[in-house]
């Protein structure tokens, strides 16, 4: 193990997630989250865990500063204190990067205003990821720290894929067009996947299906993405666990008529009561599949039209991506849903034997953490399960950024 860490800090409005990574070992050294940050009436809470063992703390947390001491002295309690001498840097996840940054980048204040300026494409998300940076920069003074973008590796999408056909003047006011997300779990998937495959990157058409309570899917030639599912925001293509995914435009304009929806009640709509949660009630597949099988009919019969929307959508996307490729190596399946939920990936591709698209039962049964085949030898197409790890790639680039 290095003594030459990476601390990778996921900020968000009231919450903080981050991990200790070794980024030559490929491993988490230890990880935590710190939660319920400046809530008014409601105690702080965080949860640490370190060489199998979880350190709790339960009480005041009033800001993103007061989250980085808690996190401090749960490194402490843990017995393994966090020196930030012994730091590389420290890697923050950022959620938009507008068309302003297409690779991570070292973080100074032109970087902190360039940020702030495109955060109006994501108000719940970057205004948080910039105060994370903030306080740790003020908790670890000098130490380098590097900001990693959701949307930079879907900034080589062909223009046809990344424009909206909107009036041109307005989109480029108000810098509409398709930016896609999840893109450090594309680009650390589609990467995975030419490794274990012992292929050359350059050589792969890859489809990857990221499928979690946020689900994207993204088609990367050679290792370069050419088109995604999700858009301006991470409310467009797949059905999600409360997002709606791909809708009709009409609908927002039915609703805002005779619905009587304003724009805070739409928003409300398609992010937080639309998805599995708005079909079916939860937005936690496990739950889902249990309603399925359940005694109530009326729960089994609505979790079961929510599966089917669910991949119903994943199947037509591997359909137009198949088309936008031309041909395809590799379709992965990642993330919570994708590596977890067998039946998800057994329907998704189902009778698609004429296209070289085969899942093998046996092999798609198995439980494991490691990256695996789940197509039968010698199929044109070979199907894969490859586990995400964007703390990893965020380490990583970390590191290859301070250099």
């Amino acid at each position: 193990m290095t003594d030459r860490p990476v601390l990778v800090v996921n900020s968000g409005s009231s919450s903080m997630k981050y991990q200790l990574v070794d980024p030559d070992a490929g491993v988490a050294v230890a990880s935590g989250v710190v939660e319920r940050i400046g809530e008014p009436g409601a105690a702080g809470r965080a949860r640490h865990s370190f060489a199998g063992n979880d350190t709790t703390f339960s009480g005041p947390i009033p800001d993103h500063a007061a989250a980085l001491e808690v996190m401090r002295q749960l490194f402490v309690d843990s017995g393994r204190p966090l020196r930030g001498e012994r730091l590389v840097g420290i890697g923050h996840r950022v959620v938009h990067g507008g068309d302003v940054f297409a690779d991570p980048v070292l973080i100074d204040d032109a970087v902190l205003r360039q940020i702030r300026a495109v955060s109006g494409l994501a108000p719940l998300h970057n205004p948080a990821n910039l105060t994370g940076i903030e306080q740790a920069a003020r908790a670890f003074p000098g130490i380098p720290q590097v900001a990693v973008f959701d949307t930079a590796f879907f900034r080589t999408l062909p223009a046809a894929a990344a424009t909206y056909a909107i009036d041109a003047d307005l989109a480029a006011r108000h810098a509409v067009r398709r930016y896609g997300f999840h893109g450090t779990s594309h680009q650390y998937v589609s990467g995975q996947v030419a490794t274990v495959l012992g292929r050359p990157l350059a050589d792969l058409d890859q489809i990857v299906l990221h499928l979690g309570n946020g689900a994207s899917a993204s088609a990367v030639r050679g290792g370069v993405a050419v088109e995604t599912s999700m858009g301006m925001t991470p409310l467009e293509g797949l059905v999600m666990g409360t997002r709606s995914g791909d809708l009709d435009p009409g609908v927002l304009l039915h609703l805002a008529g005779p619905g009587g929806l304003d724009p805070a009640g739409l928003d409300t709509l398609l992010n937080r009561r639309s998805g599995l949660l708005g079909l079916a009630g939860t937005n936690d597949f496990r739950d889902l599949q249990a309603m399925m099988d359940g005694p109530d009919a009326d729960r089994a019969a609505a979790a079961r039209l929510a599966f089917d929307v669910f991949c119903h959508r994943v199947r037509k996307y591997i359909g137009a991506y198949l088309a936008v490729l031309g041909r395809v190596d590799v379709i992965t399946f990642t993330a919570g849903v994708g590596e977890n939920a067998p039946a998800v990936r057994a329907q998704v591709l189902a009778g698609l034997e004429g296209l070289g698209i085969v899942v093998d039962a046996d092999r798609n049964a198995v439980r494991s953490r490691d990256a695996r085949i789940i197509s039968p030898p010698d199929t044109p197409v070979t199907v894969m399960v490859v586990p995400t790890n964007e703390e990893l790639a965020i380490a990583r680039a970390t590191v290859t950024v301070v250099g």
